[in-house]
């Protein structure tokens, strides 16, 4: 993936939920809300159990995200994102990442998951492709 366009990059590291989807075993779409940030092209969250969507991802990697951050385009249409990629899970550092996360989505003052979580896994996400209706359109 080539360098993300400046507005994809807000969208991530900002506060709008990310819907991930992924595919179950008889190929049926999942979808679960999320929180979410970039980590130089990937995209990152932080997961305290094994959850259905991490038992998918290391069953077949090909994940969607999509994002609706409330916004308006310059012809007046609602702003929505969607990437398209690679997942891989990796065990531990929810706890750190879930922290930093709760301050972007519920407020500067959050302590979640607290000092007893346990490590947890990450999902890292390699952004393959980008889509939706936005100023990165068209690239």
């Amino acid at each position: 993936m080539s360098e993300l366009h400046p507005r994809v990059r807000e969208i991530l590291e900002g506060d709008t939920l990310a819907m991930l989807t992924t595919l179950g075993p008889d190929g049926s779409p999942h979808t679960s809300g999320i929180w979410v940030d970039v980590d130089g092209d990937e995209i990152v969250s932080g997961h305290l159990g094994f959850y259905r969507k991490l038992r998918h991802v290391e069953r077949d990697p090909r994940v969607s995200y999509s994002f609706v951050p409330g916004s308006l385009t310059s012809q007046g249409l609602h702003e929505y994102l969607v990437i398209y990629g690679s997942a891989r899970v990796t065990e531990g550092g929810a706890p750190e990442l879930l922290q930093k996360l709760a301050h972007v989505y519920m407020g500067p003052d959050v302590v979640f998951p607290g000092p007893d979580a346990p490590p947890g896994w990450v999902l890292r996400t390699r952004i393959e492709r980008v889509a939706g209706h936005g100023p990165w359109a068209g690239r």
